[in-house]
């Protein structure tokens, strides 16, 4: 099993739902933070003082898959949120040891 940890524009959450949607893949966790990377941020002007920003809005998708959907999981985020600029995102891809249905204890394959 694989835990898949996409950053994405928060504008983009709707296009990755539906393209994991289609690929069948249902179950995700979803989080609204404050991030940066190569974005770096911006400067505004608020109230005649001038501001940076560099903490910028994004969104933390979690989706815990079989090793059979792992490719099309990665495939739905990265084709849905790809604009060609900086802050598109980050795909992040770990190894799950073990899991379980706390309703059933059934293990393994959710």
């Amino acid at each position: 099993m694989k835990l898949i940890t996409a950053y994405i524009r928060p504008e983009k959450l709707n296009d990755v739902k539906q393209a994991l949607y289609a690929k069948e893949i249902y179950s995700m966790s979803v989080t609204n933070i404050l991030g940066s990377g190569r974005q770096k941020g911006f400067t505004e002007t608020y109230r005649g003082v001038q501001m940076e920003v560099n903490l910028l809005k994004k969104v933390r998708i979690e989706i815990g898959v079989n090793d059979d959907f792992e490719g099309a999981a990665i495939e739905a985020i990265q084709t849905s949120c790809a604009t060609g600029s900086e802050g598109d995102g980050v795909i992040f891809v770990s190894e799950l040891s073990k899991s379980l249905r706390i309703r059933t204890g059934e293990e393994g394959i959710l």
